[in-house]
């Protein structure tokens, strides 16, 4: 069954860290409707002093970060002594787990162009104390599959046709793929029938339930967040642009949230005591 939208959102303009613009497409308004997702930030800029500020030292705990990097570079360090340079194209996964301070340093490229997305996902509270780790994927390690009709799908995380992608072992088993369906074009792709669904548009145009008697339904254009009702199929349909989007899956965790800047737990007190931590010097639990 084709999945219907639910949710149309496009986002607000924000601040964050030391003055870093981007647009929030969704997040602590939207819980629990995104479960097990947080918040979804597009960082997309032609403009460096909207970005090169950056986002300075500071705390995780309970949650994963996802980093897609499309143009431009971020130098990034931590606390548990990862540091390099994410590029057009990479990945970072960083599950914080237990706690991991870190930076993020947008640099963009040589035509002042930094364009890149960050989606946190939550962690369970079994495993919100667990030991934090670091996942850099370069983009040639992130696999490619180009389909019958010329669909395209690179395949960041999940399954597509036996293809597998690079991160694997995430509790809220996540599909994360970047599509793109040329003109007059239509495609369904598989979903799973208990996930949380969402598709965000990053270029292009396209119609994302199929035709109803009467009307077309409504063209969806880049910067647009569709959420998905139950099904297990998505459709998608081109008409004269093609349509470029972040398809993006995870199963619910259906726990009570308890977030505060950085921090994710589950209760007041968790929260209260990791940012007690924090300034005690006792955030860090795992080198």
């Amino acid at each position: 069954m084709h999945r219907k939208i639910k949710h149309i959102l496009y986002g607000n303009p924000v601040l964050e860290g030391a003055g870093v613009h981007l647009r929030r497409v969704f997040g602590y308004n939207e819980v629990p409707m995104f479960d097990p997702f947080l918040l979804l930030d597009d960082f997309r800029s032609d403009e460096p002093e909207h970005y090169l500020k950056g986002f300075p030292w500071h705390p995780h705990r309970g949650i994963e970060t996802i980093t897609y990097m499309l143009e431009g570079k971020a130098e990034h360090g931590d606390s548990m002594g990862n540091k390099g340079v994410i590029g057009a194209g990479d990945v970072q996964w960083m599950t914080a787990g237990s706690g991991i301070i870190h930076q993020e340093m947008p640099k963009g490229d040589p035509n002042g162009r930094m364009y890149g997305f960050q989606l946190w996902a939550n962690l369970p509270a079994s495993h919100k104390m667990m030991d934090p780790r670091y996942r850099g994927i370069l983009s040639s390690e992130i696999p490619s599959l180009t389909l019958d009709n010329g669909v395209v799908i690179k395949v960041i995380a999940g399954e597509v046709n036996g293809v597998k992608g690079p991160v694997t072992d995430i509790i809220t088993d996540p599909s994360y793929f970047d599509v793109t369906v040329p003109p007059n074009t239509e495609f369904t792709m598989e979903t799973a029938a208990d996930h949380t669904v969402f598709a965000y548009l990053i270029g292009g145009a396209g119609y994302f339930e199929p035709a109803q008697e009467g009307h077309s339904g409504k063209l969806l254009e880049n910067r647009t967040l569709a959420l998905f009702d139950n099904g297990d199929t998505v459709f998608v349909r081109t008409i004269e642009h093609g349509v470029r989007f972040l398809l993006v899956s995870g199963k619910p965790i259906g726990e009570p949230v308890a977030w505060r800047g950085p921090i994710v737990m589950n209760t007041q007190e968790e929260l209260q005591l990791a940012f007690q931590e924090y300034h005690a010097g006792t955030f860090i639990k795992s080198e």
